[in-house]
């Protein structure tokens, strides 16, 4: 199922054209290639030709060669339409050594439009405001709102009900594939969890203690609304 993501598409169909890097952020599955995908759907509708349309994801193994960037820069700038708006959408972005140094080429160039997004793990605001400061405009992804989640049911009726599953299910969009199977969207968001604090956390910060981590992280979740001490 393909949630249209209103309030996000709508910021990027506004900024189209401009001179300006769209940099989509936000937390692991919150739907930042389908927000891509679908704007993408929506350049074709409005007559953009696939030869316009540039889209890597650096997650994909197809593309690990283009990792390193100088690779990048020569395979986008060959993909260059000349004279004609090349629309250019680089997923994943972090994946890639020295991503500034393409971004900035290709953001002097003519008839570029450039889209890019990033986990929060390696995109945080100041970061990327020392990379390419000036250059860009930031969407704040987040999972999906209860109302995006009444909207995907195809009902707006029975919101108590559908509240209660929005807060058990989670608000990741995969989990409405998942619905009805408990145990699977259980598995799924221990994946999702385990990656963020494991994958993203502890290598990003070089925690060692993870058990310790684990269980502060325990107790920040059984103490939702009570007052904390970072101290304590």
């Amino acid at each position: 199922m393909i949630i249209q993501r209103e309030q996000y598409f709508n910021k990027l169909k506004a900024l189209k054209d401009k001179k300006i890097i769209k940099v989509v952020t936000g937390i692991r599955r919150c739907g930042k290639t389908t927000l891509l995908n679908i704007f993408q759907d929506y350049l074709r509708s409005s007559g953009v030709t696939d030869e316009q349309i540039i889209s890597i994801n650096f997650e994909d193994l197809d593309f690990e060669e283009y990792h390193d960037y100088k690779k990048l820069y020569a395979y986008l700038k060959s993909r260059l339409v000349s004279g004609k708006m090349t629309y250019i959408f680089l997923d994943e972005i972090q994946h890639v050594e020295d991503f500034p140094k393409v971004v900035d080429s290709l953001y002097i160039k003519d008839h570029v439009d450039l889209y890019i997004t990033g986990s929060n793990a390696y995109m945080l605001s100041s970061e990327i405001a020392t990379l390419i400061s000036g250059r860009y405009i930031q969407i704040e992804m987040l999972p999906l709102s209860f109302k995006e989640y009444m909207i995907s049911t195809g009902d707006m009726t029975n919101k108590a009900e559908k509240y209660i599953e929005y807060l058990e299910n989670s608000a990741f969009p995969y989990t409405i594939e998942l619905k009805d199977q408990p145990e699977q969207i259980k598995d799924y968001l221990e994946g999702i969890y385990n990656t963020i604090v494991l994958k993203d956390i502890v290598n990003r910060k070089k925690i060692t203690d993870v058990m310790m981590l684990k269980s502060v992280l325990r107790y920040v979740f059984d103490n939702i609304g009570n007052p904390l001490s970072s101290k304590k």
